[in-house]
């Protein structure tokens, strides 16, 4: 099998790269890729897309927010954040990458969603599946910033089920970028306290040595719907489960 076959059959593998452990409620999703932010198609209503260029391989330094859509952008969205955020050191920073920011701003609306007033700034509304799909593109914008411990956290608070945040990192080496596309929502699913968003993707991926591919599929969505005694974290949309194969004819 040549290299360029083997780095192909990685990115298909999943989020875990080559040689990792099998992963659970989570397979054939597109591993090694530093994603552009999430395009959002005219039907989903996201927050601004953008595409920053691709860090090189070697860059271990997460793209600050600032360098990916430039100051005035960056501070207008660190003081969203300031503003909703209850943490006394929140991570509103511009030397943060932006999906950080952004994740921040997610965590604080869905704290105080439901109690009073919505904040200004808490858009989409944090139940919505507008938010539900916002989670996925904070997914790729923070891979593609290299902030993987942003990137990891859209699992839950525990990451990725059964991997590591250094396996997580590993997966994603040998890509260059990738460029995601939302498809059409449709109203999600509840059951067991629990509410569903699936997200309908379509990823174009590039590897370092210039393989391109192209993966469809979707997300699984989910949050905690009321349920007593839930914590913040569960509360929040994270990401359940991915189901992505490479497209006819790539």
């Amino acid at each position: 099998m040549s290299v360029r076959h083997i780095a192909a059959s990685c990115l298909l593998i999943g989020l875990t790269g080559c040689g990792a452990p099998p992963q659970p409620k989570a397979t054939d999703s597109p591993g090694k890729g530093a994603a552009a932010n999430a395009v959002a198609s005219a039907t989903v209503a996201l927050p601004a897309a953008t595409t920053p260029a691709a860090l090189p391989a070697s860059d271990s330094q997460p793209l600050s927010c600032v360098a990916d859509i430039g100051s005035a952008a960056a501070q207008k969205r660190a003081a969203i954040c300031r503003n909703v955020s209850p943490a006394t050191r929140p991570p509103c920073n511009v030397a943060n990458s932006c999906a950080m920011i952004e994740d921040e701003i997610a965590r604080s609306c869905a704290l105080f969603d439901g109690k009073g007033d919505p904040m200004p700034g808490c858009t989409p509304a944090p139940r919505s599946m507008e938010a539900a799909a916002a989670v996925v593109s904070r997914y790729y914008s923070a891979i593609n910033a290299r902030d993987y411990v942003t990137a990891w956290s859209q699992w839950g608070e525990d990451g990725r089920p059964g991997q590591t945040l250094a396996q997580f990192e590993a997966g994603f080496m040998q890509t260059r970028s990738t460029r995601v596309t939302i498809g059409r929502l449709e109203p999600g699913d509840a059951g067991a306290g629990s509410v569903y968003q699936t997200v309908p993707v379509a990823v174009d991926a590039q590897l370092q040595d210039g393989t391109r591919q192209r993966f469809v599929g979707d997300y699984v969505v989910r949050r905690v719907n009321g349920v007593d005694g839930a914590s913040p974290a569960q509360l929040r949309w994270h990401i359940d489960s991915a189901q992505l194969k490479a497209a006819p004819g790539w």
